[in-house]
């Protein structure tokens, strides 16, 4: 199924069409597992990101701060501190793919001069 999947998505590149459906799967799966506590924006102005002290993505420091590879293992295996989850584990939900793309999604937050 995903090698069919792939192919399709193959096809669709040549096409120009991938990119739209990329980026609609991303942000389905940022509506789906992050708004909750990171918000539409970005911002992390949820009442679950301020209880857990997230980072305003829309920051250029925040953003500068933010390693690809440390947000990718965050986003796999959660993150606990102090014997408290702060957040939840992904890796059995999103693909590495997937993963990739909504660090890549995180960027565009970043707001310029």
């Amino acid at each position: 199924m995903k090698i069919i999947s792939l192919m399709t998505l193959a096809g669709a590149a040549a096409f120009g069409i991938a990119a739209e459906t990329r980026a609609a799967d991303v942000q389905e799966n940022w509506t789906k597992y992050c708004v909750s506590c990171h918000a539409k924006d970005g911002s992390g102005n949820t009442k679950m990101g301020r209880k857990v002290d997230v980072k305003d993505y829309r920051d250029p420091k925040v953003q500068e701060q933010i390693k690809d590879d440390k947000a990718y293992k965050i986003v796999r295996e959660g993150i606990t501190e102090k014997g408290q989850e702060r957040m939840k584990p992904f890796a059995d939900k999103l693909t590495d793919e997937e993963i990739k793309a909504l660090i890549a999604y995180i960027r565009t937050f970043k707001k310029t001069s």
